[in-house]
């Protein structure tokens, strides 16, 4: 169940995580789910050779796809941290709007266990990336 909606966890974030505000933005919250879509400035930063958005960016992509979606299941506990992110990259990511799909898998009261698939909105044909994120949640105040 969501405490936050999509819109509570983009503030949220732009108030406690500047520095992470417009990197993606939250476009769909469902049961224990969220979509997040990379923002694309146009500057060309998360591109490499070939014009493939960079592993780092993707690996961002999903522990911030991740993070909003625990946020928006916990509200305001912004000190949550990563205590693990692996990830499997499956084919090229092509320079378009990627869209990382979150999903809850536990939900405790000290970690959170979560699955993000990330896929093109521009090439149909399976997952770019798959990763799996491990969430602390610290103690509430």
């Amino acid at each position: 169940m969501h405490v936050l909606t999509a819109t509570q966890v983009m503030e949220l974030i732009a108030r406690v995580f500047p520095q992470a505000a417009g990197f993606a933005e939250v476009v769909r919250l469902g049961e224990g789910t969220l979509d997040a879509r990379l923002a694309d400035d146009g500057s060309g930063r998360t591109l490499r050779p070939g014009d493939t958005v960079s592993g780092p960016t993707q690996m961002t992509l999903c522990d911030t796809a991740a993070y909003m979606l625990l946020l928006s299941m916990i509200g305001e506990r912004p000190l949550a941290v990563t205590t693990q992110l692996s990830i499997n990259f499956m084919r090229r990511a092509p320079a378009s709007n990627l869209i990382a799909h979150a999903r809850m898998l536990k939900l405790g009261k000290r970690l959170a266990v979560m699955d993000v698939l990330v896929t093109s909105d521009a090439e149909p044909g399976g997952p770019i990336a798959h990763a799996q994120v491990t969430y602390s949640i610290p103690p509430s105040s």
